[in-house]
């Protein structure tokens, strides 16, 4: 008997989760609070452009949809670090042939919505906020926000996938016993600018790169697009001498820019009007646990693990919780008692996992990336890496290259390896002797005394 299944949330990861389950032969319903924007004007000002990696083309190839969405894709191959002086320096991502790739938020997810409008068993629904879920019917309450009609929707299986503020998450929260829920905001928000493409769609910076300016406390980041404009966020405490309460003027922002982003500012010519123009928004981590309710409810990406966007894997974890869950269902033969048990064993760790990977990135990203140290040790981990790929696996690599590598597997070799660096770091002269045997034999030492402490300690 073919089961129905109500997915709350149209956004990337309910489309691409309704793709999966449609294949598989489920009757898909999926409800979406917002107007479709495929055909309303969609309000710009509040989205940063998404990076692509292994994990996330991984979720994309499981249902032959990869290709699709190659075409709407820029791969970036390194950061290109911006200095103050106009200066710029680049930093490669991994291996020659190793890229993230910049997709729009708004073009990934019409193309998904697209893609999904193509299944045969799947039905997409605008406009209609999930109010409440019914758990002893099984029944999702949906108002439409045009007619005011309220919908219940009965299904044998409910998925909230509806963001970082999820009404299906919600109403788990009020009415399970004992919901572990957790919410985090950063001191620091976000603003989308913009940089128009040159003559005949000219990309005025580099095409393949992120492009950074690091600047200690805060920063600024410029994704390619494909009309060859390029989406800029900056990125700034709220409060503070150098903030968003202390650029209230077009003098100040204008002075601002000027001094810090000289180069950027140079090429963004509706600067003032798009600061003034679109909102400051902010950065929230959401933990919760559990994930699944009655064997037949379940929450899935941010409404289960929001994370900041630092690390570029919010998107990506997301379309690995529909791999995941697409192999335990291969797995458990359709048992979502199991299935369900399993996948939130498997996920709840990694999801915490790169939450904190992300938030750790932010400092990384926004004053280590323009320091002269760190950008030392990256090149002798990188060097290393080369001679020894079986001893040593960038974090950085771990995380974006290496799917097979679960995230919270990458955070504690990632410690185990910064605890390793900062040794190497502390030898007298590493400047001029960074490439030498006497580091890579000390490198050697260091991994098998830490393999022996892990020995050690797991007896």
């Amino acid at each position: 008997m073919q089961k129905n299944v109500t997915i709350v949330g149209a956004g990337l990861v309910g489309s691409l989760l309704s793709i999966y389950m449609a294949k598989r032969g489920y009757k898909v319903s999926v409800f979406e609070r917002r107007a479709d924007m495929r055909t309303a004007r969609i309000s710009a000002g509040k989205s940063i452009n998404l990076a692509l990696s292994d994990r996330g083309w991984r979720g994309l190839e499981g249902v032959g949809i990869a290709e699709e969405i190659r075409s709407i894709a820029i791969p970036m191959y390194g950061r290109s670090i911006h200095h103050r002086d106009g200066s710029t320096a680049f930093q490669p991502y991994g291996k020659k042939e190793q890229a993230i790739y910049s997709v729009s938020r708004a073009g990934i997810n019409m193309k998904l919505m697209d893609l999904a409008d193509q299944q045969e068993h799947v039905r997409l629904f605008f406009e209609e906020r999930c109010t409440h879920i019914d758990r002893k019917n099984q029944t999702v309450s949906f108002d439409n926000d045009k007619t005011k009609a309220t919908t219940h929707i009965q299904s044998d299986l409910i998925f909230g996938s509806d963001g970082a503020f999820s009404a299906s998450r919600l109403s788990m929260q009020l009415t399970s016993d004992r919901f572990e829920y957790n919410q985090h905001y950063i001191g620091a928000g976000y603003k989308e600018l913009h940089i128009p493409a040159g003559e005949n769609g000219a990309f005025r910076l580099e095409k393949n790169a992120l492009h950074i300016w690091p600047r200690g406390s805060f920063m600024m980041i410029a994704l390619p697009n494909s009309d060859g404009s390029f989406t800029c966020t900056l990125f700034i405490p709220f409060e503070g001498e150098k903030s968003f309460s202390a650029l209230r003027t077009k003098e100040q922002v204008k002075k601002f820019f000027e001094e810090e982003f000289p180069d950027a500012a140079a090429l963004m010519p509706a600067l003032l009007d798009d600061f003034f123009a679109n909102p400051a928004a902010s950065l929230v981590t959401v933990k919760c646990w559990p994930w699944t309710f009655d064997d037949r409810i379940a929450l899935i990406g941010d409404a289960a693990h929001a994370i900041v966007p630092f690390y570029g894997q919010g998107m990506n974890c997301g379309f690995e919780d529909c791999v995941v869950l697409n192999r335990l269902i291969d797995k458990h033969k359709e048992n979502w008692k199991d299935i369900f048990a399993e996948y939130q064993n498997l996920r709840k760790p990694d999801g915490d996992a790169i939450a904190d990977l992300a938030i750790a990135n932010f400092a990384e990203m926004r004053d280590k990336t323009g320091d002269a140290k760190f950008l030392l040790q990256k090149k002798i981990e990188a060097r290393f890496s080369e001679k020894y790929p079986d001893k040593w696996i960038p974090l950085y690599s771990m995380v974006t290259y290496s799917p097979d590598i679960r995230y919270s597997m990458a955070l504690k070799e990632g410690m185990r390896q910064e605890a390793i660096m900062n040794q190497i770091m502390g030898i007298h002269n590493i400047e001029k002797i960074w490439d030498s045997e006497t580091i890579e034999n000390e490198m050697l030492r260091l991994i098998q005394d830490s393999v022996s402490e892990l020995l050690v300690s797991a007896q």
